[in-house]
């Protein structure tokens, strides 16, 4: 998989880059993982990306021409000036050629999820645009993006950690990304549910012990017990999760039992 990010602060990208399961990832040679500065595309003397924004009104707004450069220069596409528009539609025969995803990160966008990890973790090449000031001309989102997405509903100062955000959680879902390959699949949403509790050595401490269960070594069982932790976790914390989890007949009737206790 290759990863382009697209960002007035590459150093704030290098430094997650290199750390942890994504520098190990980008050691292993499972994604390439790059930083572009787009305003080295600014085509301008002064360098600037933004401009104030038609029809009045507070703040500044990302120009195109940057953009829509470091996008090409990051496919391989000649540079587009007056002339090669005139002439042909080599521009949009690349892009779709190469079909990544380019995705914006942005509050307006579809609010991202497990689920878009995971069908994101399937692409080859991933294309990130990190925004500041008050926005993105339209154009940008109109004639080059394919995706919109957006980690919450709160402002940041820009797009950046979003964008590190949903590439962390993508990265881990590749084959040898962590070190435990049944880590991502038991992880809290890909299962539907949040996940059951952890414990580990020692047995007791400060005398709270580890649930019998854990230390019956019948594994069936365990898996059972684990099974009714998380839907418990995840009616007591995110009962909004039940209504499209994937769930047997067996966890419809914990999920009744569990809530008959509550009521009790």
């Amino acid at each position: 998989m290759r990863i382009d990010v697209l960002t007035l602060f590459p150093e704030m990208c290098e430094g997650v880059f290199s750390t942890s399961i994504l520098g190990k990832a980008r050691d292993k040679g499972i994604v390439s993982l790059n930083a572009v500065n787009f305003r080295d595309f600014s085509g301008n003397k002064h360098n600037t990306v933004d401009d104030t924004p038609y029809g009045g009104g507070g703040g500044m707004v990302l120009k195109p021409d940057p953009i829509f450069a470091a996008v090409e220069h990051v496919l391989g596409i000649p540079p587009v000036t007056a002339e090669s528009l005139k002439e042909d539609n080599s521009v949009v025969e690349a892009e779709a050629q190469v079909k990544p995803r380019i995705i914006l990160m942005c509050p307006q966008g579809k609010t991202y999820n497990q689920k878009i990890a995971e069908e994101l973790a399937k692409e080859q090449h991933l294309i990130f645009i990190c925004g500041h000031y008050e926005g993105y001309d339209e154009r940008i989102r109109e004639h080059l993006v394919t995706d919109e997405l957006s980690i919450g509903d709160y402002v940041l100062t820009g797009g950046e950690l979003p964008a590190l955000t949903v590439i962390d959680s993508v990265v881990r879902l590749q084959p040898g990304a962590l070190g435990n390959e049944t880590s991502a699949i038991t992880d809290s949403f890909s299962t539907g549910l949040l996940e059951y509790p952890h414990y580990t050595r020692p047995a007791e401490f400060r005398g709270w012990k580890v649930p019998d269960m854990l230390l019956s070594g019948h594994h069936a069982n365990i898996e059972l017990w684990r099974r009714e932790q998380a839907l418990q976790r995840t009616l007591e914390r995110r009962p909004d999760l039940l209504e499209t989890a994937e769930l047997t007949a067996k966890d419809q009737k914990t999920l009744e039992a569990l809530k008959q206790q509550e009521q009790a």
